[in-house]
This record gives C-alpha cells, structure tokens and sequence, in this order.
C-alpha cells in the first residue's frame, strides 16, 4: 500500500514562493512517476504537474507553467513543487501522488491529507 505525505504548505502574499514537500513509501526499491494536484473550494481536483520516475519528462498544467517547477529529491520517490510568484488563485490544498500514465494523468494511489496553501492579496 502507497502512502502519500506532504507538506510545506502555509499562507503567503501573493507574489511570494513556497516549496512543497512529498514523500511517497511504497514498495521497496520501485520509483514512481510522480504529480502534484490541487483542489480548490467548490472546485474540483486538478492536475499541476507530473515528473518520470527518470526526471526526463516534466509537464506543467498552463496556469502554473513558468511559475512553479516540480523536482525529484534525492531520496528515492521523494518530490518537490517550487512554487513562485504565486496569485490569489492558486489557493488550494495541493496533494502529490503516483501517476499511472504520462499521457492520461491519472493519479494511482488513495490521496494523502494534502497541504494547504492559501495566498493572500
């Protein structure tokens, strides 16, 4: 069983960064390809950003492109989301998790508690 665990999350003004944390355990010695999504109040969950299990392949969701960077740290399975120049609308809690499919996205495991984000005018 995957267990997902964020963090790095808190309120900041907007134009501010923050770096999220993940870290996934799972079964040992496997690397997975990773994303972070978000879900808003009253909105749906929506895909970020998604990393190969190589680091090789990167995709960004167009309203984060350019402003956050998703990398691979150096222990095994463990992400981060450096999030820049942030706006009012980026306010959400964000969750990681392994993503099944370069192509469709589609996140694998059960969610973690996620962590909030929220940014201020």
């Amino acid at each position: 069983q995957l267990v997902l665990v964020e963090s790095g999350g808190g309120l900041v003004q907007a134009g501010g960064s923050l770096r999220l944390s993940c870290a996934v355990s799972g079964i040992p010695g496997v690397t997975y390809t990773m994303g972070w999504f978000r879900q808003a109040p009253g909105k749906e969950r929506e895909f970020v950003a998604v990393i190969s299990r190589s680091g090789s392949i990167i995709k960004y969701a167009d309203p984060v492109n350019g402003r956050f960077t998703i990398s691979r740290g150096d222990a095994k399975n463990t992400v981060y989301l450096q999030m820049n120049n942030l706006k009012p609308e980026d306010t959400a809690t964000y969750y990681c998790n392994v993503v099944e499919n370069l192509q469709t996205l589609t996140p694998y495991a059960s969610w973690g508690q996620g962590t909030q984000v929220t940014v201020s005018s």
